[in-house]
């Protein structure tokens, strides 16, 4: 933890979810942890496209096999065989009722001969706080944005919808992207509920992109579109045995996304392949003049990045290692953490270790105050854009709405974050320009930048996190670490693969790098996830199998 500049503990975790090692109470009344053998629950008849790639779904479309519509009734029952029935997983907080429809179309066009690229007629989920201009609604999961349709869609919407993918959802998250309590629960949201982790009912799913990740790791979609600031891909992707890619910044438009924060947002694939993120990320990725970030990209930047998948991509690689305040937390992701980089240095892999970040953890109290900042002034700026008759339109709206509505909004949690934002000033406040020159200082030139110089690298691993926490919607979300941030305050790229279980719980191994660098954390994501092959599908087990290593 750490100690704000309003004297209120807050531990980096509380805003980006939770994976802590340590066992929280569980919170749901009559879900324990168990030492007995945790038994599947018998959840749905066998699903005929569970697990299938991209390119599986797309040769089976190319066959005549699969339809674009077959595929998307497909999941669409499967999100209601298991989102609010059977193991009430709440990933979704509402389904396109337009889907099946798009889905004719694009069927259309195939038979015609026209095809829109490798995701025509792919049914992706999208997170409740990315907008779509169609008869769904975009609210952060909040009830004071429901009803809220925008105009327009967000730009990696159109992205989407022009290369034939089928938005069929929109996923619940952490409410207001974790970014309202220091005592949140993870995947809590008011309109979504309490979603929970697919490998054990009773573990948190951590978040953000809680519903992103969950739906994606129990087949609800191929592919899933998460959010992060700080964590909210990485931690979510790890703790649901995800590969999850956070861009650097300005690679992939924010407009039309509600904001925490515009120097450290980002959306990102998530998927259960590396392959799959990597088809993903080059439909996402493109120049916006609604976003001055990616305005300002170079204009050379890669738009396929399947170009970079090499099984040999290990070979010769300098990987660094970061040890110091990234492992040392969890006995079970260190000795997996060893156990990968083993097969890095089989694979060919120059392994230096350690490559200690030497600002780890210097940059968290001045990120926390740039966050603050920039929510009020970003989000306000959302508000603003809203349409006629919208229920809030200021930081001060939302606060007395979720006083008004405490029974609904607050029944665990409060939001004693949107009441430190509301009391910050404007961005030419010389606090934020204080808070926001040390995150650049720290996090890129003295820290990624300084490192990978250094050792000459290309690439820095860590453990993403630990295994995931107990669900405690009485107490929040534990403390935990994890390596989310150096690459999130730096505004630069990071994929998480994973590494392997602990007592049938997933853990994640991230790949840090430099400005632009997706296409070479690519490369040495695939190369390590075919060398491993360790995902495994979740089984929905009520508990973590404790008899087990």
């Amino acid at each position: 933890m750490h100690r704000t500049t309003t004297d209120t503990f807050l531990s980096r975790r509380d805003f980006v979810g939770t994976a802590a090692t340590i066992p929280a109470a569980a919170a749901i009344p009559g879900q324990r942890a168990s030492a007995q053998p945790a038994r599947a629950l018998n959840v749905a008849a066998p699903f005929a496209i569970e697990e299938q790639s991209i390119a599986d779904l797309s040769a089976g479309m190319k066959s005549g096999n699969y339809s674009a519509r077959a595929i998307t009734q497909q999941y669409l029952d499967r999100i209601a065989s298991l989102d609010h029935q059977g193991p009430s997983l709440h990933y979704v907080i509402e389904t396109n009722p337009d889907a099946l429809a798009i889905a004719d179309t694009l069927d259309a066009e195939r038979k015609a001969g026209k095809l829109r690229g490798p995701m025509h007629g792919i049914p992706v989920l999208v997170k409740d706080n990315i907008d779509t201009a169609d008869r769904m609604t975009t609210t952060a999961g909040s009830l004071a944005l429901e009803g809220s349709r925008p105009a327009r869609d967000a730009h990696i919407v159109e992205r989407l919808r022009a290369a034939g993918a089928i938005i069929i959802g929109k996923t619940n998250l952490s409410e207001w992207a974790n970014f309202r309590s220091t005592h949140s629960s993870s995947g809590w949201s008011g309109r979504g509920g309490q979603a929970r982790n697919p490998y054990a009912l009773d573990r948190t799913p951590s978040g953000s992109s809680s519903g992103s990740a969950g739906a994606a790791a129990s087949s609800y979609c191929a592919v899933a579109v998460g959010t992060e600031t700080d964590g909210s891909i990485m931690s979510p992707a790890a703790a649901c045995s995800l590969v999850g890619l956070k861009p650097t910044i300005g690679l992939v438009s924010r407009s039309g996304i509600i904001p925490i924060a515009h120097t450290q947002d980002t959306a990102g694939p998530m998927a259960r392949t590396v392959t799959d993120a990597a088809i993903l990320l080059g439909v996402l990725t493109g120049a916006d003049q609604g976003d001055v970030a990616t305005a300002k990209a170079p204009r050379n930047l890669p738009t396929d990045y399947m170009r970079f998948l090499d099984a040999d991509g290990l070979k010769g690689a300098r990987i660094g290692v970061a040890r110091k305040k990234y492992t040392g937390y969890s006995p079970a992701a260190d000795a997996h953490f060893e156990t990968a980089l083993g097969v890095m240095k089989e694979r060919g892999a120059v392994i230096i270790d350690p490559a200690d970040i030497a600002t780890a953890g210097q940059f968290d109290d001045a990120e926390f105050e740039v966050l603050l900042f920039e929510f009020k002034a970003d989000l306000q700026a959302y508000l603003a854009t809203l349409p006629a008759g919208a229920r809030v339109r200021t930081m001060d709206d939302l606060i007395a709405f979720n006083r008004a509505h405490a029974r609904e909004e607050m029944p665990y949690f409060g939001q004693e974050i949107f009441e430190m934002a509301a009391k910050k000033g404007p961005l030419t406040s010389p606090a934020y320009r204080k808070a926001l020159a040390a995150c650049g200082r720290l996090a890129r030139v003295k820290g990624l930048d300084a490192t990978l110089a250094k050792h000459r690298l290309d690439a820095i691993v860590a453990p993403t996190q630990g295994a995931p926490a107990l669900i405690d919607l009485a107490n929040g979300d534990p403390s935990g670490a994890s390596s989310t941030s150096p690459s999130a305050v730096a505004g630069y790229p990071a994929i998480t693969v994973p590494m392997g279980y602990t007592r049938g719980l997933p853990l994640g191994i991230t790949f840090m790098g430099g400005l632009w660098s997706e296409g070479t954390l690519l490369k040495l994501a695939y190369a390590y996830e075919q060398a491993t092959r360790l995902r495994v599908p979740p089984r929905f087990l009520p508990s973590a199998v404790l008899d087990a290593l």
